[in-house]
């Protein structure tokens, strides 16, 4: 029998509705949309300006030195002026399946964070593929965090207090860079917040099938992400752990990770098996599936109810994180 998807938060489904009822036949992903796409998240990004809140953060755009000879790298460095000195930090890579958006985009959440918590906001704008494949997306992070750690005293930032987060690709990249700076060294991780993360090329999980009539986010778009970052790797037996950390055989050692994903949504599975297998290698994480939940529910609706609690759970679990250590 066909599996039954899983039915919609309510709020989200009116959403839905008036999202299919403008394009009631979503294509593909495919190259030739790719133009598009970009072109859209060009005409969003935000102005420096804009993004100090009023004046409320002091806003720096950063170019620092990619990984072994790879080209500079753009950082932006958002700081609340009121912010204390030795600031915990929270490094972000965005979302766009590898493919599309841009680190000065979708940031509104994260520099919610940052003022709630004294903390500084770094956005990483990693190269995108396919112009650029696997690795230059993790080298591009790991670099930019390296650097951020070396110069922490001029950042005024503790490099004992950074937190890796990302949504949706981005998620699946910081996964990739708690499990870089464990094997290959940096700065002491104090977190890892994943949000919708992408995690695993296969794209074959029980949820991708069952929710693959569902969009915003299906399993079109995200095989387009892994074969653009992948080529031919994709789905083979050679995938590195740094690309698609589902591929990871140990788990055990990583800072600890908060979770989060709709039941509604085609990457369900592979962010459950994260979590369980981190807490099987003995780790720390925090997981929550939100019911009726589709893919990036809380940026696409944000006045539901389940946005705001899902919002909630992240600020509880950062409030405690930096509260313990």
């Amino acid at each position: 029998m066909p599996a039954v998807p899983v039915p919609l938060d309510a709020e989200l489904q009116v959403a839905y509705d008036a999202y299919m009822a403008e394009e009631p036949e979503p294509a593909p992903m495919s190259l030739d949309m790719l133009p598009g796409i970009r072109a859209e998240v060009d005409a969003e990004v935000a102005a420096l300006a804009d993004l100090s809140r009023g004046g409320r953060f002091t806003v720096v755009q950063q170019s620092v030195p990619g990984l072994d000879g790879d080209p500079e790298i753009p950082l932006l460095v958002c700081t609340p002026v009121d912010a204390p000195a030795s600031r915990p930090a929270l490094y972000f890579m965005h979302g766009g399946g590898f493919f599309c958006n841009d680190h000065r985009t979708g940031l509104d959440q994260l520099l919610e964070l940052a003022e709630r918590f004294g903390a500084a906001l770094i956005s990483v704008g990693y190269r995108l593929a396919p112009e650029h494949p696997y690795p230059a997306q993790i080298n591009d992070a790991y670099a930019g965090l390296l650097w951020a750690a070396d110069h922490a005293d001029a950042l005024g930032i503790d490099p004992e207090r950074i937190v890796v987060t990302g949504y949706s690709a981005g998620g699946g990249l910081g996964a990739a860079l708690a499990l870089t700076v464990r094997d290959k060294g940096g700065p002491r991780l104090l977190g890892q917040l994943l949000m919708c993360p992408m995690l695993d090329d296969r794209n074959d999980s029980a949820s991708a099938m069952q929710m693959d009539a569902i969009e915003f986010w299906n399993r079109s778009y995200s095989g387009f992400g892994w074969s653009s970052l992948l080529g031919d790797l994709r789905g083979g037996p050679d995938v590195p752990q740094y690309a698609a950390p589902a591929r990871a055989t140990d788990l055990s050692g990583l800072p600890p990770a908060f979770l989060d994903v709709g039941s509604a949504e085609c990457l369900r599975d592979e962010v459950l098996a994260h979590a369980d297998r981190i807490w099987q290698a003995g780790g720390k994480a925090e997981l929550h599936v939100w019911p009726g939940g589709i893919h990036a529910f809380d940026r696409e609706v944000p006045e539901a109810r389940i946005s705001k609690a899902a919002v909630a759970a992240r600020q509880n679990w950062l409030e405690r994180l930096l509260a313990a250590d």
